[in-house]
Parts: C-alpha cells; sequence; structure tokens
C-alpha cells in the first residue's frame, strides 16, 4: 500500500537530531520519511546532487521545513541555498508545506525587520541575516504558509499529528460529499427524465387520463404563481374559483372594484400590508369554475402579475364640460 512520503528539510549539523526525532515520528505515523543522510534519495552522476534533493521534493507528499540559526550550505546551481530552494521547489509544485523556525531565530525576525538597513549588525541567533532574509521571503509568499514557532522536536510531532489528523478528516468529508454529489446528479437526471415523460404523456392523453390530470393538478404553474406574487412561504393547492377566492382572503387580499381594474384584468387584489396590487389576465377556470389542467410549458407567467399602482392606465379626463 502507497504511503505518504513526507521530506525532511533543513540545515543537517545544527539540527541533525530534530530531524532523527522527526523521522522515527514520521515512521510511527505510517508514513515514508525522506532524508538525505539515511540514502533516501537515488542521486545520479550526470546531476549535481542537490538537484537529485530537488528532484525528490517534488515527488514527495508532503514537505516539512525546519529554519535553524544556521544558513547552511549555498546551492551551486541556484540562488540561495540548499534549504532554500528546496522550499522554494515544494512551494512552486503546490505540494503540501509546513515551516518550523527555531524560536529564539523567530523572536530575532522582529529585530531584523527594524535594522534591514544597518549592515553591520551581528545577530545572536543567527549566523547569517540571510536566514532572515528567507523568512521574510516565507512570510511574503501569496499562498498560504503560516511559520511555527519551535523549541523542541517533540513540538514539531505534536504539531504535525494534529495537522495531519485534520488533513485526513477533511479528505473524508470531501470523498462524503463527492458521494453526495453523484446521487444529486443521478437524482437530476431521474427527474429530467420524469419531466419529459410527463410532458410526453400529458400531451398525448391529458383529455382522457385520470391520473395524469391528477398529476397535472399536483403541479400546476398557477399554485407556484400564486404563492410568488402573495409572497407565500408554503405549497398553493386549490381545485376551483372558490377555493382560490377563499384563500386569498385568508391571506389578507381584497377584490377590486371592478371599475378599478386595468383594462385587460379578469380580477384583481390588494393586500393592505403589501404594496401594489395583483392581477390575473387569462382566466384559468373553465365555466364551471373548475381550474383548467396546464403544464408549465402552457403557462404564461404574464397572466399573473404583481403589479404598481403608479403602472395603473388612469383613464383620460372627461371633455365635456357640464352646464
Amino acid at each position: 500500500m502507497a504511503k505518504p512520503r513526507v521530506f525532511i528539510s533543513s540545515t543537517f549539523y545544527d539540527l541533525r537530531y530534530v530531524r532523527e526525532d522527526l523521522e522515527r515520528f514520521v515512521k510511527e505515523m505510517g508514513y515514508e520519511s525522506v532524508r538525505h543522510e539515511t540514502g533516501s534519495i537515488p542521486y545520479s552522476k550526470e546531476t549535481p546532487l542537490e538537484e537529485s534533493a530537488y528532484q525528490e521534493v517534488t515527488q514527495s507528499d508532503i514537505i516539512v521545513c525546519i529554519v535553524g540559526g544556521r544558513y547552511g550550505s549555498d546551492s551551486s546551481t541556484r540562488e540561495g541555498s540548499i534549504t532554500q530552494n528546496e522550499l522554494k521547489e515544494a512551494l512552486k509544485k503546490r505540494i503540501q508545506v509546513y515551516v518550523f523556525v527555531e524560536q529564539n531565530v523567530l523572536s530575532e525576525y522582529s529585530t531584523y525587520l527594524q535594522n534591514k538597513e544597518n549592515e553591520n549588525i551581528r545577530y545572536g541567533h543567527a549566523d547569517n541575516v540571510a536566514v532572515y532574509k528567507f523568512i521574510e521571503e516565507i512570510y511574503a509568499l501569496p499562498q498560504n504558509n503560516p511559520i511555527t514557532p519551535f523549541a523542541t522536536s517533540s513540538e514539531i510531532a505534536s504539531f504535525l499529528k494534529i495537522q495531519w489528523a485534520g488533513l485526513f478528516q477533511k479528505f473524508l468529508q470531501e470523498q462524503k460529499r463527492i458521494s453526495e454529489l453523484q446521487v444529486l446528479d443521478e437524482m437530476t437526471g431521474v427527474a429530467s427524465t420524469l419531466k419529459e415523460l410527463v410532458t410526453f404523456l400529458t400531451e398525448d392523453r391529458k383529455n382522457s387520463d385520470d391520473a395524469i390530470k391528477s398529476i397535472i393538478f399536483a403541479n400546476h404553474p398557477a399554485f407556484r404563481a400564486f404563492a410568488k406574487v402573495t409572497q407565500t412561504n408554503y405549497r398553493v393547492f386549490f381545485t376551483n374559483r372558490k377555493e382560490l377566492n377563499d384563500w386569498i382572503t385568508a391571506r389578507n387580499f381584497k377584490a377590486i372594484s371592478h371599475v378599478e381594474w386595468d383594462s385587460d384584468s379578469l380580477s384583481e387584489w390588494s393586500n393592505p400590508n403589501q404594496e401594489g396590487y395583483v392581477k390575473l389576465t387569462y382566466d384559468i377556470f373553465d365555466k364551471d369554475g373548475r381550474l383548467i389542467p396546464m403544464t408549465d410549458n402552457e403557462w404564461d407567467d404574464k397572466w399573473l402579475q404583481k403589479k404598481n399602482p403608479s403602472s395603473r392606465r388612469i383613464p383620460p379626463p372627461d371633455d365635456d364640460i357640464p352646464f
């Protein structure tokens, strides 16, 4: 079974005990540790040794970068130290990175920020000002790369244990989410198929099949239209004109006198608690007052509208002057 590969990057001599402790911790977690001093990195005679290390970084899943007070060895092929370039290579490849800086070094970093222009200053916890310049570069990176201070290797191990547990929990949640999306896609496909089937059956048999009429009634577009214009947040249902009038009255809507209607209105209602008025311009009931079955394709949103009072047509004034 494949294991996550954890590349441990740092200067060697000043942090060798920290590196050993971290390798032991990584193996206890069941992961594979990659350190150059243990022969984990295959070197090629055709390329510089450090380039083999950079190549191994790109093949790792996690990079643990530890920054101490020693600058380390300069790179012979790139600008900066080998440790710095290992981190830069990981960030360039968007590999998961954890950066730890020795607590005393990080505390002295604020002193560096205040004295960057002073070339004569000597720092107590770093042998080269390039260490602080590197920390400054990390803080300036556009990616989210927090720096964590440490005093002992056990602090690094404790931090990583919590972080990796969080990564695993996030992975499980994402897998669950993927499953939910797959089910949703399947349901969407089924719903689309059913809609096409209902449309076909409706057009073919709506005048003769009571079962199809029942389906149409349950999903009548007028129900959603009336819920929208009356600001109703529950399912609306009526089967005839009387039931509509009873329901809309219960919603505190009053019928407007027909002498005030717009010329194209068949019914109008207003609610004192809402602005505007509702107008119905198409007769959705048959001669006996029963709701006419229809599909979404047959419905026109212009038949039922919520209008502002300012939009109501005002009849032209009578030019006849009474005597």
